[in-house]
């Protein structure tokens, strides 16, 4: 098990274990040492004349000294920090992969309120780390007695706005053709936080006439309703001023999901079976596979059969999806939640660029967006946490692997039962969905009450 890591990161309250300055000096001095090692064995012979890292962030009050504090710890190690500014994820790692730096960290904690932030860390390559390099960096904080490199103020490093500026020149090369959405009527939301001025830059420039809320960002208000994880708004706005969609970001803009004209959501589920569908027609979906995680509903699986594309699943987390697409030679992938990876344009989620390649798949449609949700019904799903005092294996209980079980035969071949636990809090996560709605809440509550009665916390 990782101990600061997450599926994601390392994520908790801004100013607090484990992002309190001491220990993000210890990160940064941690990650300065692997990188140092990685340059001695990497068989590219990329041999710079000083290692470097990049950093970027999105729009917290804490990431200036959250910055401050990783670089002061690359420096202990004799590892040069450039900061890209406010940027998105997908951007920071886009300057890994390009730019000649060795890894990549991005201050941020996605969708979370402005009170948390979290370290993302990207190698050479723009990936996110393997779990073995990430525990390499724990044991380095945690087990070999690193001191803490910081003596008074941390040091600010120096700032490359070009990188920004790489980033959307970037973007707007994704798109072909001059003006390509001319006559779109959008809105973007951009959750206050990494996406507020570099969206709608990128959106006009391809033509898209946009309605833009969201991007004011204080410090203090990302995500704070609005974004991808609250689109009651965007939704309103949609529908009031008769456009022809809507597409929200997450505060790091890692992910996007979108509203149609009747203010319905569109999930990463109908972005990745609008995608594959486009992809498959132009010939370009190699394997004719995309991958999803566990937790993508049962409609899409089957949908993507009737099309002749095979669905393969990862467990949660847009890095396991990442490592299951490179293992497959697959091009699409991606998670319900809005995460949407496209192997020939990116090494990890990128909310712009998906919105941007969906509104250029609907404007080459036959059907509006709303006529093809129409035609899509979701098998009914239930999610359910429970909070426990240890994390053994569960389908391997004695008392909970047969209670799954039974619950699996009752679904048969039409439903699926998905455990889970969570990478950051003491709560398992139990899904069950199928045909029948009401079979489908009582399995998911059956299974909940065993889960707690043996292991509640």
């Amino acid at each position: 098990m990782k101990r600061l890591f997450g599926t994601d990161g390392i994520r908790g309250v801004a100013g607090e274990s484990p992002l309190d300055a001491a220990t993000v000096r210890l990160f940064g001095a941690a990650l300065g040492r692997v990188v140092q090692q990685e340059i001695r064995t990497r068989k590219d012979q990329h041999t710079p004349t000083r290692a470097a890292v990049v950093l970027g962030r999105d729009t917290r009050e804490s990431g200036d000294w959250l910055r401050n504090a990783v670089a002061c710890g690359l420096a202990s190690e004799g590892v040069h920090a450039i900061d890209a500014g406010v940027i998105t994820t997908p951007g920071l790692a886009l300057c890994a992969r390009r730019g000649d730096f060795d890894a990549g960290v991005m201050i941020s904690a996605s969708h979370n309120p402005f009170h948390d932030n979290g370290l993302k860390v990207f190698g050479h390559d723009g990936t996110k780390l393997p779990d073995a390099m990430e525990r390499e960096i724990e044991a380095l904080i945690l087990d070999h007695g690193l001191a803490d490199p910081g003596n008074g103020e941390d040091p600010t490093p120096e700032i490359d706005p070009e990188l920004q500026r790489w980033y959307i020149d970037y973007l707007e090369q994704c798109v072909s053709g001059e003006r390509a959405f001319s006559g779109a009527r959008i809105v973007l939301d951009c959750a206050n936080g990494s996406a507020s001025s570099i969206a709608p830059e990128t959106f006009r420039f391809h033509g898209a006439e946009i309605e833009v809320i969201g991007a004011a960002p204080d410090g203090r208000n990302i995500n704070l309703d609005c974004g991808s994880t609250h689109l009651d708004r965007m939704a309103q706005v949609v529908k009031d001023g008769g456009y022809d969609m809507g597409i929200a970001f997450d505060g790091d803009a890692d992910r996007a999901l979108a509203v149609d004209r009747k203010g319905r959501i569109v999930d990463g589920d109908h972005i990745l079976y609008l995608l594959a569908r486009r992809l498959k027609q132009d010939g370009a979906l190699d394997g004719d596979a995309v991958v999803a995680t566990i937790m993508s509903n049962l409609w899409l699986e089957q949908r993507l059969e009737a099309e002749g594309i095979r669905l393969l699943r990862a467990p949660v987390g847009d890095k396991y999806v990442r490592e299951r697409m490179m293992s497959e030679d697959s091009v699409l992938g991606g998670e319900q939640s809005g995460h949407i990876i496209f192997s020939r344009l990116a090494t990890t989620g990128d909310g712009i660029l998906t919105g941007l390649l969906l509104l250029e798949t609907l404007k080459r449609s036959d059907q509006p967006l709303e006529a093809i949700l129409d035609g899509i019904t979701p098998c009914p799903q239930v999610l359910l946490n429970v909070r426990v005092s240890e994390k053994p294996d569960l389908r391997e209980h004695a008392t909970i692997g047969p209670a799954v079980r039974s619950a699996e035969e009752s679904l048969g071949s039409e439903g699926r039962v998905v455990l889970r636990y969570s990478g950051t809090e003491p709560l398992a996560r139990v899904m069950v969905e199928g045909n029948d709605a009401g079979q489908v809440k009582r399995h998911a509550e059956d299974l909940v009450a065993v889960i707690e009665r043996e292991l509640g916390g």
